[in-house]
C-alpha cells in the first residue's frame, strides 16, 4: 500500500494542518489515538448540544466566540426558532418521521429541544412519548444514529462499575433503565427498548424540571427471546436467547450495587417495562436499601388513584362505596389495585386486606377467586376472593356488578359495546378506564365509550384520543398518562434528598395531582387538569412528595424548606437560552 509522506502534508498552502498525530499517514494496518481537542467557542461551540443556540447566538458572542462567518447573519430568537421547527415538524406526515426530528434537535440543541416541547407539551408529547415511542423502539436498530443513554450487557459482568464511570456525567440523580422485556405493550424488544428510558428522562427534564445533565437512560441487555429481532441483521443487541434465573440475577445486583457507589444513596432508579416477574421481585428485593422506583406498578397505581380520587366530585360518593373490576393482573393492574386498598383503608380507618374485598381482578383465565389460589402467581394470591369461578369479562361483570372497570391487559377492544352497556345498566355514572397503550391496545375508543354508554361514561384512557360529540354534547377524555406523576414524584425526591420511596408518598402524589382538577375540567367531562400546566403541576406534587419525606423522617437535604412548593419551582430547570460571556 503506497503511504503518504511527511514532506507531502508540509507542502500545503501555508504549512497546511500538520499530521502531528500520524493518522493520515497511517497505513490502514497500524492503530490511531481517537484524539479530540474540546474548546466551548467557535466550531466546537456548535456541535455542543448543552450550549449551541444556532441562530440565537448574538452579535456580541458571534465575536467573542469566533462564531463569525460560521452562522448564516440572521439572528433569530428562541421563539421565532420555535415557530420555525413547529412549521417545519407539521411538514411531516408521520409520527416516526417527526420522533427522529425532534431527537435529532435534541442531540444538536438541548435547551430548544426542551423549551419546544415544554411549550407545545399536548401536541408534542404523543411523540416525544407514548404511542409513537413504541414504534420508535421496534424500529431502533434501523434509526440508531448515536448513544444517548448507557448500553450495559452480560459481557460487562464485573466491569459495569466502570462502564458507569464512562459516562461523562458524574453528578446523577434520576436513572431510567430497562431491560427491554415488556415494552408497552409491544412484548420484548430486547436492546432496542433504550428507547423508553431516553423518552421517560426527557419528561424528567420538561415536565419535572430535573436537570437533563443529571439523568442517565441504561438499557441492561440480557438477550431477546423475539426470533424476528435475533433474525434481523440490523439488531443492536446480544444475538442469544435471554439471561434468566442466577446470571440475570447477579447482573443486576452487580448494576445497582454500582449505581449507589458511583453516584451515592440519593439517587433515584425507576425500573422500567421489566416483565411482571422481574418487575416484582427487583422492586421487592431494592425498595429497602436504594432509592428505587417502579413507573409500571406504581407510576401507574398513582396517576389511576388521582382519576378516582378526582372523580369523586362526579360521581358523587366517597371511593370506599364502590366496586371495582380490573382486566389484567399483571404489574399495572395489581400495583393500581393495592394503592387504591390502601387509599381506602386510609380514608375508611380499616384494614388493607378489608379494603381488598371491593376489588377484584380478570386475568386470561378469569375472575380471579380462591378455588384458583393454589395455582396463582404470588402477586396475585390477595386478590383471591370466595366467588364462584367466572370465565370472562362480561361474566365477571355480571357477577360483580363493579362502578368502576379497569383495564391494563393490553387486549386491544377488549371492552366490547357489551361490556360498556353492561357497565351502563347497572350505573349512573360509569368509571371506564382503558389504560393499554399504544392505541391499538386501548380496551376501547373515547368515542365507543361515550357513544355505547349514550354519554353516562366517566372515561379516561391511557393513549391520547380526540374530543368527541354525542348528542349535541362534546366530551373530551384525558389520558390517564404516567407522566403527570413521575416527573414531579422524582423532583419532589431530589429536592428533599429522599433515600427511599414510601407507599405514602404514592398517595400524596396522587392527591396533588386531584387537587389541580379545575371546575372547567370537570364540566367538561375531564378527570385529569389540563396538560398544558404541567409544570405548575409537578412543582405542586414535588411538594407533597417532599413533604411526606419530611414527614417520615426519609428526606436528607435539611434544614426543610419553609414554602416547599416555592423550592420546587425555583429547582427547576430552565431551558431558556443564557447569555454567554
Amino acid at each position: 500500500m503506497e503511504k503518504v509522506t511527511n514532506s507531502d502534508l508540509k507542502s500545503s498552502v501555508n504549512g497546511g494542518v500538520v499530521d502531528v498525530y500520524g493518522e493520515d499517514s497511517a497505513t490502514i494496518e497500524h492503530n490511531i489515538t481517537p484524539w479530540s481537542l474540546a474548546v466551548s467557542s467557535g466550531y466546537s461551540l456548535l456541535r455542543d448540544p448543552r450550549y449551541n443556540k444556532g441562530l440565537a447566538f448574538t452579535e456580541k458572542e458571534r465575536d467573542t466566540h469566533y462564531l463569525r462567518g460560521l452562522l448564516p447573519p440572521v439572528v433569530l430568537d428562541q421563539k421565532l426558532q420555535e415557530k420555525r421547527l413547529m412549521n417545519n415538524i407539521r411538514q411531516y406526515q408521520f409520527p416516526l418521521q417527526k420522533y427522529m426530528a425532534l431527537t435529532e434537535l435534541q442531540e444538536r440543541n438541548e435547551r430548544l429541544f426542551y423549551k419546544f416541547l415544554i411549550d407545545n407539551v399536548e401536541e408534542l408529547l404523543p411523540i416525544v412519548y407514548t404511542p409513537t415511542v413504541g414504534e420508535a423502539c421496534q424500529k431502533f436498530g434501523s434509526i440508531f444514529r448515536r448513544p444517548q443513554g448507557l448500553f450495559i450487557s452480560l459481557k460487562d459482568k464485573g466491569k459495569i462499575l466502570d462502564v458507569l464511570k464512562n459516562w461523562p456525567e458524574r453528578n446523577i440523580q434520576v436513572i431510567v433503565v430497562t431491560d427491554g422485556e415488556r415494552i408497552l405493550g409491544l412484548g420484548d424488544l430486547g436492546c432496542q427498548g433504550m428507547g423508553i428510558p431516553v423518552g421517560k428522562l426527557a419528561l424528567y427534564s420538561a415536565l419535572g424540571g430535573v436537570r437533563p445533565s443529571a439523568c442517565l437512560p441504561v438499557t441492561i441487555d440480557v438477550g431477546t427471546n423475539n426470533e424476528k429481532l435475533l433474525n434481523d441483521e440490523f439488531y443492536i443487541g446480544l444475538r442469544q436467547k435471554r439471561a434468566t434465573g442466577q446470571e440475570y440475577s447477579e447482573l443486576l445486583h452487580e448494576f445497582m450495587s454500582a449505581v449507589k457507589q458511583n453516584y451515592g444513596e440519593n439517587v433515584l432508579v425507576q425500573f422500567e417495562d421489566f416483565a411482571n416477574h422481574n418487575a416484582f421481585k427487583l422492586l421487592a428485593k431494592y425498595r429497602d436499601s436504594h432509592l428505587v422506583f417502579n413507573d409500571d406498578i406504581q407510576g401507574t397505581a398513582s396517576v389511576v388513584l388521582a382519576g378516582l380520587v378526582s372523580a369523586q366530585k362526579l360521581t358523587n360518593s366517597p371511593l370506599a362505596e364502590h366496586t371495582f373490576l380490573f382486566l389484567g393482573a399483571g404489574e399495572a393492574g395489581t400495583g393500581i389495585a393495592e394503592l387504591i386498598a390502601l387509599y381506602i383503608s386510609k380514608q375508611m380507618n380499616a384494614s388493607v386486606e378489608e379494603s381488598r374485598k371491593k376489588i377484584w381482578l380478570v386475568d386470561s383465565k378469569g375472575l380471579i377467586v380462591n378455588s384458583r389460589k393454589d395455582s396463582l402467581q404470588d402477586f396475585k394470591k390477595p386478590w383471591a376472593h370466595e366467588h364462584e369461578p367466572v370465565k370472562d369479562l362480561l361474566g365477571a361483570i355480571k357477577a360483580i356488578n363493579p362502578t368502576v372497570l379497569i383495564g391494563s391487559a393490553g387486549i386491544g377492544r377488549a371492552f366490547t359495546k357489551e361490556v360498556i352497556e353492561a357497565m351502563s345498566s347497572t350505573n349512573e355514572r360509569p368509571l371506564i378506564m382503558a389504560l393499554s397503550n399504544p392505541t391499538t391496545q386501548s380496551e376501547c375508543t373515547a368515542e365507543e365509550a361515550y357513544t355505547w354508554s349514550k354519554g353516562r361514561a366517566i372515561f379516561a384512557s391511557g393513549s391520547p384520543f380526540d374530543p368527541v360529540e354525542y348528542e349535541g354534547n362534546v366530551f373530551v377524555s384525558t389520558q390517564a398518562n404516567n407522566a403527570y406523576i413521575f416527573p414531579g414524584l422524582g423532583l419532589g425526591l431530589v429536592i428533599s434528598g429522599a433515600i427511599r420511596v414510601h407507599d405514602d408518598m404514592l398517595l400524596a402524589a396522587a392527591e396533588a395531582l386531584a387537587g389541580q382538577v379545575s371546575k372547567e375540567n370537570y364540566d367538561k367531562g375531564m378527570i385529569y387538569p389540563s396538560f398544558s400546566s404541567i409544570r405548575k403541576i409537578s412543582a405542586h406534587i414535588a411538594a407533597n412528595v417532599a413533604t411526606k419525606a419530611y414527614e417520615l423522617g426519609l428526606a436528607g437535604r435539611l434544614p426543610r424548606p419553609k414554602d416547599i412548593v416555592k423550592c420546587a419551582e425555583s429547582s427547576m430547570y430552565s431551558p431558556t437560552y443564557r447569555l454567554y460571556r
